[in-house]
């Protein structure tokens, strides 16, 4: 029944005990025929028991293609390789560990790709679910940080320079090996350092590719975000991860790239401040200054720093 695997969902995972059973349980509980997907967890040197939760997970479903194996290289990049070469279906999917499926994700795609059979990939909408609720001082700009992803009301195909978040996207096999995979120079996570922007460099080589890569708003997955985790040190992390990724992405281009990319980010820096002042004088100071944070955090990490 193997070869008529349709779609590959692949998860990495990394010390989520307490969600990955929900992520993998919304997997189960899907409108789309059992028999033509399968989901390939790798764990990525979990040290709490997330690798024993998802062995359990897959023994209590046995009539499921659920499979489970280890990358030791530490980051995203890596393990979501690791995943994608061994998924069997022509379109694979990437989903966080942390992300709950809707019950018609699954279905969703495939008629998607059956409706623009010249996509190249597909991106879809993250809904942060708050633990236990949204705090005050977040706003639509520093959402971002957390997966919140809303491109567009209707269906469309992704602007140049735009692309899908990681943890809701899908991509053609085939594309996947034309590009190679994700970028390892750009892992992700590795220990207390965040090098990010391996989808931004994924797709921006589909782009180039000619591949057209498509939003839909109705393939949802909803991620969940501990507030308490929400600390300095947390959003500088993922914020500077940012900057991280940039650096080394466009540094491989050229210098002339990197300076360019420090003209945008001053930029962007400064609208940060104007957006704060606005975020003020509407009566909402406490969203002011994160997203100036974020920008300061962004570029020292552009920086190196």
């Amino acid at each position: 029944m193997e070869n008529n695997i349709q779609i590959s969902v692949v998860i990495c995972t990394y010390n989520r005990a307490a969600y990955i059973e929900a992520a993998l349980s919304s997997l189960v509980h899907q409108t789309f025929n059992k028999n033509l997907y399968e989901v390939i967890v790798v764990n990525n040197n979990s040290t709490d028991n997330t690798e024993t939760i998802c062995q359990s997970f897959i023994a209590a479903h046995a009539d499921y293609f659920f499979y489970s194996l280890n990358e030791p290289k530490q980051g995203a990049s890596y393990a979501r390789n690791t995943g994608a070469a061994l998924a069997k279906g022509a379109l694979l999917c990437f989903m966080d560990d942390d992300a709950i499926a809707e019950p018609d994700y699954l279905e969703k795609i495939i008629d998607f790709f059956k409706a623009y059979p010249n996509a190249g990939g597909l991106g879809g909408r993250i809904i942060p679910r708050y633990i236990p609720s949204e705090p005050k001082w977040m706003s639509y700009y520093v959402s971002s940080l957390v997966g919140n992803f809303d491109y567009s009301p209707e269906i469309c195909v992704f602007a140049p320079g735009k692309y899908p978040l990681e943890s809701n996207m899908i991509i053609r096999t085939d594309d996947f090996k034309l590009v190679g995979g994700f970028n390892e120079m750009l892992p992700g996570v590795v220990g207390t350092v965040r090098i990010g922007g391996e989808g931004k460099d994924f797709f921006y080589k589909l782009q180039a590719l000619g591949k057209q890569i498509y939003y839909h708003p109705q393939i949802i997955v909803h991620h969940v975000v501990e507030v308490k985790k929400l600390t300095k040190e947390y959003m500088y992390r993922v914020a500077s991860g940012i900057g991280r990724g940039e650096r080394r992405r466009v540094l491989a281009i050229s210098r002339w790239a990197f300076v360019k990319k420090n003209i945008e980010y001053t930029f962007k820096l400064a609208a940060s401040v104007i957006l704060a002042i606005k975020y003020t004088f509407q009566g909402h100071p406490a969203k002011a200054w994160p997203v100036i944070q974020f920008r300061i955090d962004a570029f020292k990490g552009l920086l190196n720093q």
